[in-house]
């Protein structure tokens, strides 16, 4: 613990996605004064015809008091 996961859409290489773990995990550690080990993070690709149903909706709206930087989106 911490895990973190990111949604996005599909088309990151895996050298970017392995760079933004790095990220993530550099910033948790710094952030919350976590041992690296005890960091993990997971990224999954959500495909942009999806991402109403899979991520806005049951991630986004269902959890609004969990979201600590909202995005600047509307569901269209």
């Amino acid at each position: 613990m911490p895990h973190v996961i990111v949604k996005l859409y599909p088309g990151r290489t895996e050298q970017q996605k392995q760079a933004l773990a790095k990220a993530l995990t550099e910033a948790v550690t710094r952030t919350l004064n976590s041992s690296e080990d005890s960091v993990s993070v997971g990224i999954e690709d959500v495909a942009s015809n999806e991402w109403m149903t899979k991520v806005y909706g049951p991630d986004i709206i269902d959890k609004a008091a969990t979201i600590y930087k909202k995005p600047g989106y509307e569901p269209q």
